[in-house]
């Protein structure tokens, strides 16, 4: 939430700043909002969020903080679904106003709102009405309380109206609303916020031109979702301040779903956490899932059946592989050893976490800069091509830094600059030298661009003593020479610098950006289950339906209920029953063959009984309860009635999940 605040702090500057002009004007009367009040002009902003709707809600609670905070306390959001008509959004409208209940079983029937102990009628004389008692009460208060509200709120606030989803409301109750305040904007400083998740075309589309025209609209856009959600991963898993850390599989898991289906950075941040109870949940050793300085306590603290689940960890298995006897022997049966060790691992899985974010942010820095960007444009594509595999050995690394050698000057030096700065506030120990060499890099270019300078001034005295030379043959001489240097030419200085960095850069990358799942006891701090992920974020509905009707026990946990194979148990719920057999018709079924089928597998229980009763005298209750069944089934989609026969319905669904 803070950072998507930091994120939101100019967007909502830029609104705040717009309602306060917009507010002055009314206050001091000015030119300006005279000419407004003639032409009946309401002041409108036009928010543009995104297509994200699920974090519209956090956006619109921040922003009506902000308003009450610095503009005015009268603040109405409204929502579709709460305004079917402009009797439903003015009660709405002066309920939120006025604080006051509304009976929502009341809407549809009275046009009043119940204040105090009096009963208010729901329309814009009455809320006109209502601002000027409030209004004259503020004006009335002593000077010292007066003081201490206007230094938050102008004497005569307006009253803003948030329209949160603005493409669905209807095009009449908009009509309405807007006309009607337009009437009345002298007596009410009314402001109009929309939110918009499509264009700002919608205000056009659903507004015809004699509505639009009284509207003053000024454009907002906020930050698009793909930056919130890189900076997000930025800030939170990019950084050693958390030491729970995603693996590739999972982060591309969360990131498939952000991008292909909602673009939610709130969903995303949910999956985040999802995947930490899952992981502190599933993983016995995450107890040392920690900061380093509590991990170091903890460590003294585990039991031997913990340091048999640590000596179960296939990293830590490939690590005493490693090793020499004696001391595979050690770390295999002492556990005394096997805590020396694991603190040793953790702090250097630590350190690793420390480097790996730096060059990452290096290597970014020269990436994002290229052209076709091989690598991706963002941090969070390098991380995660970083975490599945050794990144130098892939095309797009080549390809890479092919392109980076062929860069400019210029660009070179603004991205080493960058590169210093990222190593200098980095908190790894071990970019000392790093910082010296990259320094080094930047002081040899600004020799080459001195040296350039002399070698300019040669090549233009050399051109002209060319020019002095008359004779045929000294210049035919002079002529050849330059082109046989040509064709043998060999690197320049820059070129041979320019190849030198590369190289470099390409040696911090092959050091440190070495992937999490090749480092000793990475399973304590990385969740890779992406498997148990999709399981609970991938929605499956005929899977689960299926197995839910197929196979009730799987969620009942009713011993009755198990059944072997294909069998019909008649302990199952009627819809389970009546699903089971609809599995064994064909593309139309018989109505009067299914409830037979049905009967005798509901009255199997009743022994000799069963026999006795023919499908001409089924049972009342039994009937009804095939009914029920049948008509389940088709409220679910499995079966539709059939227009060729009355006593037949259709079946929908085929094949086996």
């Amino acid at each position: 939430q803070q950072i998507q605040e930091d994120l939101n702090k100019q967007l909502f500057d830029n609104l705040v700043s717009f309602l306060r002009q917009s507010h002055s004007e009314f206050q001091e009367k000015t030119t300006e909002w005279t000419c407004r009040m003639k032409s009946r002009e309401i002041p409108t902003a036009a928010l543009v969020l995104g297509v994200n709707v699920t974090d519209h809600d956090l956006t619109f609670r921040s922003l009506s903080e902000v308003i009450q905070n610095n503009i005015t306390p009268y603040i109405a959001l409204l929502e579709a679904k709460d305004c079917p008509g402009i009797k439903n959004l003015m009660q709405k409208l002066m309920g939120q106003l006025m604080n006051c209940y509304i009976d929502v079983d009341s809407l549809e029937d009275e046009d009043y709102v119940q204040v105090s102990e009096n009963r208010i009628r729901c329309s814009m004389t009455s809320l006109i009405n209502w601002y000027e008692n409030v209004t004259k009460k503020t004006g009335s208060e002593t000077p010292s309380k007066k003081r201490t509200s206007s230094s938050r709120h102008w004497q005569s606030p307006p009253v803003v109206v948030i329209f949160k989803d603005m493409e669905s409301f209807t095009t009449k109750v908009l009509q309405d609303f807007i006309v009607i305040s337009s009437q009345h904007i002298r007596e009410l400083p009314l402001v109009l916020i929309f939110g918009i998740a499509t264009s700002p075309m919608i205000i056009h589309n659903l507004l015809p031109h004699s509505v639009s025209s009284l509207l003053c609209i000024e454009l907002f856009q906020s930050l698009s979702c793909k930056e919130h959600l890189s900076t997000i991963i930025d800030k939170l898993l990019l950084t050693t301040q958390f030491p729970f850390k995603l693996g590739e599989k999972v982060l591309q898991v969360l990131i498939n779903i952000f991008l292909y289906h909602d673009f939610s950075v709130q969903n995303f941040i949910k999956g985040f956490q999802l995947c930490i109870v899952e992981h502190f949940y599933s993983q016995p050793l995450s107890v040392l899932c920690c900061q380093l300085v509590d991990a170091k306590k903890r460590v003294n603290y585990l039991s031997h059946d913990q340091c048999e689940n640590i000596r179960r960890l296939p990293s830590f298995r490939r690590y005493v592989e490693g090793q020499v006897s004696e001391k595979q022997i050690a770390l295999l049966t002492a556990d005394s050893c096997l805590k020396e060790v694991t603190l040793k691992l953790l702090e250097d899985l630590h350190v690793y976490h420390e480097n790996y974010v730096s060059v990452l942010r290096c290597l970014h820095v020269f990436t994002s800069s290229l052209p076709k960007y091989p690598l991706g444009k963002q941090i969070r594509e390098l991380h995660c091509a970083c975490l599945e595999n050794q990144v130098w050995e892939t095309e797009e690394y080549e390809s890479s830094l092919q392109l980076a050698r062929m860069l400019n000057k210029s660009d070179l030096v603004t991205m080493l600059q960058q590169c210093v700065e990222i190593f200098v506030s980095s908190s790894g120990k071990e970019f000392d030298k790093t910082v010296e060499k990259l320094k080094d890099f930047l002081t040899q270019f600004q020799k080459l661009e001195a040296e350039a300078f002399q070698e300019r001034d040669v090549s233009v005295s050399s051109q002209k003593e060319l020019q002095k030379k008359t004779d045929l043959y000294h210049l035919q001489k002079t002529l050849l020479e330059l082109k046989e240097s040509r064709r043998s030419k060999k690197l320049t200085k820059f070129e041979m610098l320019r190849f030198e960095v590369v190289d470099y850069i390409d040696s911090l990358v092959r050091n440190y950006l070495v992937p999490a799942d090749h480092k000793t006891l990475h399973e304590i701090v990385y969740f890779n289950t992406a498997s148990v992920l999709r399981e609970h974020l991938n929605a499956a509905p005929r899977i689960a339906l299926h197995t839910a009707l197929n196979n009730p026990y799987c969620y009942l946990k009713n011993q009755a209920l198990k059944s072997d194979g294909g069998s019909i148990s008649n302990k199952a719920p009627d819809i389970c029953i009546v699903y089971k057999l609809h599995l064994e018709c064909g593309r139309l079924i018989n109505l009067v063959d299914w409830l037979e089928a049905f009967s005798t597998v509901v009255m199997a229980a009743e022994g000799p009984n069963a026999d006795a009763a023919s499908s001409d005298q089924v049972d009342d209750i039994i009937h009804a309860r095939f009914i029920r069944a049948v008509s389940e089934l088709e409220l679910l989609g499995f079966i539709k009635p059939s227009k060729q026969k009355t006593d037949h319905v259709a079946r929908l669904t085929w094949g086996g999940c």
